[in-house]
C-alpha cells in the first residue's frame, strides 16, 4: 500500500509556499509544465460543452487550460487541499477572462455526486495524497462512465545517465530555486523526495488497477521520464 503524508503536513507546506508557487514552478521546470498541461488537456479529448473537475489544482493552471478547450459553454471547477494556494486563482482568472469556478475540497472525499463529470484530473498532486488509490476512486467515481481520468506527475528516466542528471538537479538546484522564490527550502525538499519515491509508469497503473474504477488505464512519457501522463478509462456499465 502506498502511504502519502498527514493531511496537515501538506496543508501547512502548500499554504506556505502559495504566493511564491507560480514564479517558483515556471522556474524550475523552465516553462515545460505549461506545454504538459496542454498535453494532458489533448490528450483527455475534452469537448466543447463538456464538464471538467480540476482537483489540487493549486492557483488554477490547468484548470484554465481546461476552460479553454470546453468553451463558454462548458463548465470547470477547480479544488484544492490548500486554501492559500486556491486564494491565488480567482484573480489570475479575472485577468484571464475565464469563468472558472474554484472550491476548496480534499481529493479523497469529494461531495459531487456519482457520474458527474466528463473529465476529472490531478496534475502533481497525487502525490501528496495520504491515500493515492481512494484519491483515484473517488475521482472515478464523480466521473461519467466512459469518461476519463487523467493525471500527470513527476518519475523517473530509464536512462542511467540521465537520470543521474535528473537526480542532481532535484535534489541541489530545485531546493535552491523553490527556496529563494517562496523562502521555504525545507519544503522543496520534500517535495524532491517525494517525487524520487512516487512509483511510476506500470507501478503507477498498478495502482490505478488497484482502485478496480477502471476498463483501460496508460501512460505517456514526457521528456524521457521528467514527468509522466496517465489515462484512466472509467468503467462502462454492462
Amino acid at each position: 500500500m502506498i502511504q502519502g503524508p498527514q493531511k496537515t503536513e501538506i496543508q501547512n507546506l502548500f499554504n506556505g509556499i502559495a504566493p511564491g508557487y507560480d514564479l517558483a514552478n515556471d522556474l524550475i521546470t523552465f516553462g515545460m509544465a505549461r506545454s504538459w498541461r496542454k498535453k494532458l488537456v489533448r490528450w483527455s479529448g475534452v469537448q466543447k460543452g463538456d464538464k471538467v473537475l480540476d482537483c489540487a489544482t493549486g492557483t488554477g493552471d490547468l484548470a484554465f487550460d481546461f476552460k479553454r478547450a470546453v468553451g463558454d459553454e462548458g463548465q470547470v471547477i477547480g479544488t484544492d487541499f490548500s486554501q492559500n494556494m486556491l486564494d491565488q486563482a480567482p484573480d489570475k482568472c479575472k485577468s484571464l477572462n475565464l469563468d472558472v469556478l474554484f472550491e476548496w475540497a480534499d481529493v479523497t472525499q469529494l461531495k459531487y455526486p456519482d457520474g458527474e463529470f466528463d473529465c476529472t484530473s490531478i496534475a502533481y498532486g497525487i502525490r501528496n495524497v495520504e491515500d493515492p488509490v481512494k484519491a483515484l476512486s473517488e475521482m472515478a467515481r464523480v466521473t461519467k462512465p466512459g469518461g476519463v481520468v487523467m493525471v500527470i506527475e513527476t518519475g523517473s528516466s530509464q536512462w542511467p545517465m540521465m537520470q543521474w542528471g535528473f537526480d542532481f538537479y532535484f535534489k541541489n538546484i530545485v531546493p535552491l530555486l523553490g527556496g529563494v522564490v517562496t523562502g521555504d527550502f525545507q519544503a522543496y525538499r520534500y517535495l524532491n523526495k517525494s517525487s524520487k519515491n512516487f512509483p511510476c509508469r506500470e507501478e503507477f497503473l498498478s495502482l490505478m488497477t488497484r482502485a478496480q474504477c477502471f476498463s483501460r488505464c496508460e501512460y505517456r512519457t514526457l521528456m524521457g521520464g521528467a514527468s509522466f501522463l496517465y489515462k484512466g478509462h472509467v468503467h462502462k456499465p454492462d
